[in-house]
Formats: structure tokens, sequence, C-alpha cells
């Protein structure tokens, strides 16, 4: 990527927009590369010394979003049943099982384990 002009925050031209815009819009960036990029002071942001940044696609170039097809929403559906499903015991557990945890909380609690059986 080449260089491209850094705006700040609230000054950056009309018709350049973020990804977030674009998606609100019913658009995306159609595969073009940042015109521009955003960039704005944060606390947040400590890793990058307190500042943080946004690329800017051009609205004019932009693509529709592509519609979701059959077979693209039953992917969705397969991995979020996958990340419902606990991988000890098999269940689906209507909630997304904690990465910290590895399993559901009844398999990765023995007490809990307990008082079921």
């Amino acid at each position: 990527m080449t260089a491209v002009p850094i705006y700040r925050y609230r000054l950056a031209p009309a018709g350049l927009m973020t990804r977030r815009q674009l998606r609100a819009a019913g658009l995306r960036p159609g595969g073009a590369d940042p015109v521009a990029e955003l960039r704005w002071r944060s606390r947040k942001a400590r890793a990058t010394r307190g500042w943080r940044a946004a690329y800017l696609y051009d609205a004019a170039r932009a693509l529709p979003v592509r519609p979701m097809t059959p077979g693209r929403w039953r992917a969705v559906a397969a991995a979020l049943r996958a990340r419902r499903t606990c991988p000890a015991c098999g269940t689906d557990r209507g909630y997304v099982i904690p990465r910290s945890l590895g399993t559901c909380v009844p398999c990765s609690d023995p007490a809990l384990q307990e008082d079921a059986a």
C-alpha cells in the first residue's frame, strides 16, 4: 500500500467513509485500497502511544453489499452452533462456550457435576 493522506478527527473531506459507515449505508469497499487514514487521540490506545486510526474509502467507488445466500446462512448457523456446543459433553448449551474454560460451565466445575448426579 502506498502512502495515503492522513486526516485528523472530523476533518476528512466529504465522500470518504470508514468501513462501518459504508456498511451502515449498505455498501462495501469493493476491493479498493483505502484512499486516506483518519487519526485521533485516545486513552485506550496505549500500544500506539495514544493514537488510533481508521482507514477511509471513497464512497463513490463503493459497491453494494453482497446478499446472503442460503449456503452462507447455513455456514453461519453451523459456526454459531459449534461455538455453543461443549466439546466435553457434546450438548448445545444455548450460550457461547467460554474460551477461558474450554468447556461448558457444568463440565468445568467438578462441584456442579456432583450436584447434578
